[in-house]
């Protein structure tokens, strides 16, 4: 309840901080050359990011020992960050799934429910974002985004023959800002993003619309009806435009927004739909 009342508090104050920060279409100046610059704000950006700070809470590395295959990874960033996570190993993987999850969440949360992906044979990876668990630096939008960039062409290298990513929430704007229209990946989930989030201070540059490719058939958006969080009314944008350049939709009324379905089935069910859009050929 505390933290639902900070949240509340400090998102009554978003839209008078925002008259204090550049515009949000404003060209980048020269101190966001800075890899760590806010770009959504001076104030609000930092704020927002301590705020999930605080709902995603400490890492916890030993919730992890009973989970078999699971190792740390760590990736050394241009600009000198350690991020830090988890891979998960499979037996003789033909594809590795990188998942880039909510800005509330920390990988080792989610590494024992990414078993399920694992056993299908994905080598599966999970970081968590600078600033949040084991990984060090200041969380800022565009410095995740370039770290995106860095760990999706580190494991290209690996020789997988498949790339898979999926993004949750936050995690499918900064994949799409990443690499979404690119040809570095094999498939890509972005399972409940908005289409824009310019309407948060952020610079239009950063719309997860804009980022859509051409070509959207490796590509697939998931939206629940009872999503909170995510509204569907807040990813129209983003889905009508992918349906028509070809990409897989799924608008399921039940869904709410990942790890909040009303059920382990629905859940489960969510994660047998990402699997049947990865291993289609």
């Amino acid at each position: 309840m505390r933290l639902v009342i900070m949240m509340s508090f400090a998102l009554s104050f978003l839209p008078g901080l925002q008259a204090f920060t550049m515009s949000d279409n404003s060209m980048p100046s020269a101190k966001e050359t800075d890899v760590e610059a806010a770009v959504c704000g001076v104030f609000r950006e930092p704020l927002m990011f301590w705020l999930w700070h605080t709902m995603a809470g400490k890492a916890n590395p030993r919730s992890l020992t009973n989970i078999p295959g699971v190792e740390p990874v760590k990736f050394k960033t241009r600009d000198g960050i350690t991020l830090g996570g988890y891979k998960l190993a499979a037996k003789n993987p033909k594809a590795y799934l990188l998942v880039a999850q909510g800005n509330a969440m920390i990988a080792d949360r989610l590494a024992a429910d990414l078993q399920f992906f694992r056993d299908l044979g994905s080598d599966v990876y999970i970081y968590d974002y600078r600033g949040y668990g084991v990984s060090h630096g200041k969380s800022r939008l565009a410095a995740i985004v370039d770290d995106y960039i860095e760990i999706v062409g580190h494991l290209n290298t690996l020789g997988y023959g498949k790339r898979f990513l999926y993004g949750i929430s936050m995690g499918g704007v900064i994949l799409l800002n990443a690499v979404g229209n690119t040809n570095l990946y094999s498939r890509l989930i972005v399972d409940s993003a908005p289409a824009r989030i310019s309407n948060l201070g952020c610079p239009e540059r950063y719309d997860p619309v804009a980022h859509l490719p051409n070509d959207g058939a490796r590509v697939m958006i998931i939206s629940g009806g009872r999503d909170s969080v995510v509204p569907p009314g807040q990813m129209d944008e983003l889905i009508r435009l992918a349906r028509t350049r070809g990409a897989r939709i799924l608008e399921d009324p039940e869904f709410a927004h990942p790890y909040q379905d009303s059920s382990a089935a629905l859940h489960r069910r969510r994660q047998h739909e990402v699997a049947d859009f990865l291993s289609q050929e």
